[in-house]
């Protein structure tokens, strides 16, 4: 046996190796991509890559600052037949159809540079002072461009995302499975004079809803509470009128167990690929995920942003929107020629506070 090919064993005799290989069978793809993709760290992918390239399974090229790899379409008979079998065993593994759906998700991104840009943008927002710009002003202004849709607020809480969404929306259902926070909420609503904004009293998997009845679902830091995410996703889909989003904003996957007692999280975050995965069982398309902020400080939480579209409809559209904070039902959703225009919600709950 020839010594290439000797150290093409060794190199393929790696689990991680043969998941990269994997990988990259599909599509070229740079160090940081495969990182979105695993989660390993890139200095780690980069041992790996540059054994495989020595052991001449991979080839790379350079562009500006960043080096993509692919497999080597060059390879000798024997050396093809070696790497197509452990291919075989690699696709076999029960984490290579998740890296597919990651994979699929990654090049969705690669695509969109406008969003690729925003995230580069929004990496150096606040690393110098600005007088007058934060985050909260650039929120404020944000909120401004919103449609008067009608949104539910799955997992609220005391309802501070909500109060701020009435600012704008047609109307607002908050719903938390707490009846303390509930009337907290309400009372707290009554008090600021927020009239489209109304609190219920129940569970993420099966809210206190009407289907077909709103235009936009929020979990917010919620979905990690649920004891079944999937379903609560279901039950998102259920209420959205045809063509109506759900954006779900929570961590993704961490290792640090402490949450569970100090704030009550069922879940450790979650992988971007499960969060696919249920969106897609529940029904919704046009599915995107993105990481939108990682702390600095331990340990080191990153948020990701997950948006998908109930079929059926064509999508409420951001438009120019003549209601007044606090003035229910003075204008309808800026939506699509040819949508039905929204209805009322159909029922109030009895949990309603």
């Amino acid at each position: 046996m020839s010594v290439p090919l000797l150290k093409s064993l060794r190199a393929l005799a790696d689990p991680t190796r043969l998941r990269l290989l994997a990988l990259l069978e599909r599509d070229e793809l740079s160090v940081l991509e495969l990182q979105e993709v695993t989660r390993l760290r890139q200095s780690r992918i980069s041992t790996h890559l540059g054994l495989l390239v020595g052991a001449g399974l991979l080839v790379s090229r350079r562009e500006g600052k960043r080096v993509f790899y692919r497999r080597n379409g060059e390879m000798a008979a024997d050396l093809r037949e070696l790497v197509a079998l452990a291919l075989r065993g690699a696709k076999a593994e029960p984490g290579h159809a998740a890296d597919l759906v990651n994979l699929r998700r990654v090049l969705h991104l690669r695509e969109d540079q406008a969003r690729l840009f925003f995230n580069q943008v929004a990496g150096r927002f606040d690393r110098s002072y600005g007088p007058g710009r934060s985050w909260q002003a650039m929120g404020q202004l944000l909120l401004r461009m919103l449609p008067p849709v009608v949104v539910a607020d799955l997992g609220s809480g005391e309802g501070l995302v909500s109060e701020l969404l009435a600012q704008r929306c047609r109307r607002v259902i908050a719903v938390d499975n707490s009846e303390k926070i509930v009337a907290f909420g309400a009372a707290k609503a009554r008090k600021n004079g927020i009239r489209n904004l109304e609190f219920r009293c129940g569970d993420l998997e099966d809210p206190p809803i009407a289907p077909e009845s709103v235009d936009v679902v929020i979990l917010s830091q919620a979905l990690h509470h649920a004891s079944d995410p999937a379903r609560a996703l279901a039950a998102a889909h259920r209420v959205l009128r045809p063509g109506g989003q759900v954006l779900v904003l929570d961590l993704l996957r961490h290792t640090f167990t402490r949450v569970r007692e100090l704030y009550g999280d069922h879940w450790l975050g979650f992988a971007e690929g499960d969060l696919e995965r249920w969106l897609e069982l529940a029904g919704f398309r046009e599915i995107e995920i993105t990481v939108v902020a990682r702390e600095e400080q331990p340990p080191h939480f990153e948020t990701v942003l997950a948006v998908g579209q109930r079929a059926g409809g064509a999508r409420t559209v951001i438009g120019p929107s003549s209601a007044r904070a606090g003035h229910a039902g003075a204008d309808t959703p800026t939506r699509l020629q040819g949508e039905n225009p929204p209805g009322a919600d159909g029922e109030r709950s009895r949990h309603t506070r």
